[in-house]
């Protein structure tokens, strides 16, 4: 059995801004711990980190392209759920971070 990728990677987490609904957030009733939320209008909050000049989400432990996981992944905001493993956007974060890129999983 081979490991899932994204276990190893956490290229995504190194690379994107993560903007979600407020109501995403605990505060809200959401699932999102408010500690890594930063709020920036009345409707649109952020995972904390993912806003640098080099993106690295709070949630993301371990090292990335190593052994990489999101500390919250349970919780995560929808535009983590939906983000696809071998997508354009995945391996174009994968390069940035001077991984392969991944075929045949979207």
């Amino acid at each position: 059995m081979t490991t899932h990728p994204c276990l190893s990677c956490g290229a995504c987490c190194a690379s994107f801004r993560v903007d979600f609904s407020v109501y995403e957030s605990e505060d809200m009733g959401g699932p999102v711990p408010q500690g890594l939320v930063v709020a920036l209008t009345e409707h649109l909050a952020r995972m904390r980190g993912t806003d640098h000049a080099r993106p690295r989400c709070a949630a993301l432990t371990g090292q990335v392209g190593q052994q990489a996981a999101c500390g919250i992944y349970e919780w995560r905001p929808s535009p983590c759920r939906e983000f696809e493993a071998g997508s354009e956007a995945c391996n174009r974060a994968r390069q940035r971070h001077g991984l392969p890129a991944l075929e045949g999983l979207v």
